[in-house]
C-alpha cells in the first residue's frame, strides 16, 4: 500500500461541509462512489464553486485513510492557499507586471511540481495554474521540493485546462504549448509579452486541445537524439529564456 497522506484530514460529512462553508482551503476530497444525500450534494456544489478536486473512490480507500467513521467522505486540508485564475491575472497586471504563468497539463508528480515552482519563482514567473483534474496534490513533499517556493508564488486552481485557456485568451495572454517537435525554438518565441507556457506530462505530453489552440508550439533544441528532458528541467530552461529576454537582455 502507498504511504498515508501528509496533509491534515477532515473526516465525515458535517466536518467537511462546515470546513467548506467556513472558507477552509481544501486540497482534495475523497468521496465514496455510492455516497448520496443532501450533505453530499452540498459538498459537491461547494467543491465545484471553489475548484476543489473530488476523487470517487471505493470504501477500501477511505478505510485505509482513516479508522474513524468517515460516512463516505474524507478531505485533505491544504497547506497552501489558492486563488482564482482571473483574480491572479488581475493582481499581476495591477502591479504593473507583464504576466508570465505556467499551466501544468496532466503533471501528477509532486516532486516535478515542486521543482517547477522553484524555477518559476527564481525566473520571475508570477503564477502556476493547476487544473483540478489529473493534477498533483500539493503535499509536504511538494513544498519541500520547491524549497518553499510554493508558498511564495500564485497558485491558481481552475476546473480544466480548457477553461484556463478561455480565461487566458480573454485577458490577451499568448498560449505557448511545449512539444519535442514544436515548430518554434524557444529562443525565437517572444516571451516578453503576456505569456502562459503549458507544460505536459512526460509520458503523454500536452493535451490535444492545447495542441489545437496554442498560439505557438515551442521546443527546446537538443543535440542528442534522446526521448525528452525531465519536465521540471525543461520548464527551468524555458523560464530562464523568459528571464533572459525580459530582464537580462531586454
Amino acid at each position: 500500500m502507498p504511504p498515508k497522506p501528509t496533509l491534515p484530514l477532515l473526516v465525515g460529512r458535517k466536518p467537511v461541509l462546515e470546513a467548506l462553508e467556513s472558507g477552509t482551503t481544501i486540497e482534495k476530497i475523497f468521496l465514496l462512489r455510492t455516497a448520496t444525500g443532501p450533505e453530499i450534494n452540498a459538498i459537491k456544489l461547494r467543491a465545484r464553486e471553489y475548484n476543489i478536486p473530488i476523487s470517487q473512490v471505493p470504501v477500501e480507500k477511505l478505510d485505509y485513510m482513516t479508522k474513524s467513521q468517515h460516512q463516505g467522505i474524507v478531505a485533505w486540508t491544504s497547506l497552501l492557499q489558492y486563488i482564482d485564475l482571473q483574480a491572479g491575472i488581475s493582481y499581476v497586471v495591477e502591479k504593473g507586471e507583464t504576466p508570465l504563468f505556467l499551466l501544468l497539463d496532466g503533471i501528477t508528480d509532486v516532486r516535478n511540481v515542486g521543482a517547477i515552482a522553484r524555477s518559476a519563482l527564481c525566473c520571475g514567473a508570477q503564477g502556476i495554474i493547476l487544473p483540478t483534474s489529473h493534477a498533483a496534490s500539493l503535499t509536504e513533499e511538494a513544498i519541500k521540493t520547491s524549497a518553499g517556493a510554493l508558498r511564495k508564488i500564485l497558485l491558481c486552481r481552475t476546473p480544466s485546462v480548457q477553461q484556463a485557456m478561455d480565461v487566458l485568451r480573454l485577458n490577451g495572454i499568448q498560449i505557448l504549448g511545449t512539444q519535442m517537435k514544436g515548430s518554434v525554438p524557444v529562443y525565437e518565441s517572444n516571451l516578453t509579452i503576456p505569456t502562459v507556457v503549458v507544460m505536459g506530462a512526460e509520458d503523454t505530453g500536452i493535451s490535444k486541445d492545447v495542441l489545437k489552440r496554442a498560439d505557438q508550439l515551442i521546443r527546446i533544441p537538443m543535440v542528442a537524439n534522446f526521448d525528452s528532458l525531465n519536465v521540471s528541467v525543461a520548464a527551468g530552461m524555458i523560464l530562464y529564456e523568459a528571464l533572459r529576454q525580459r530582464v537580462l537582455n531586454p
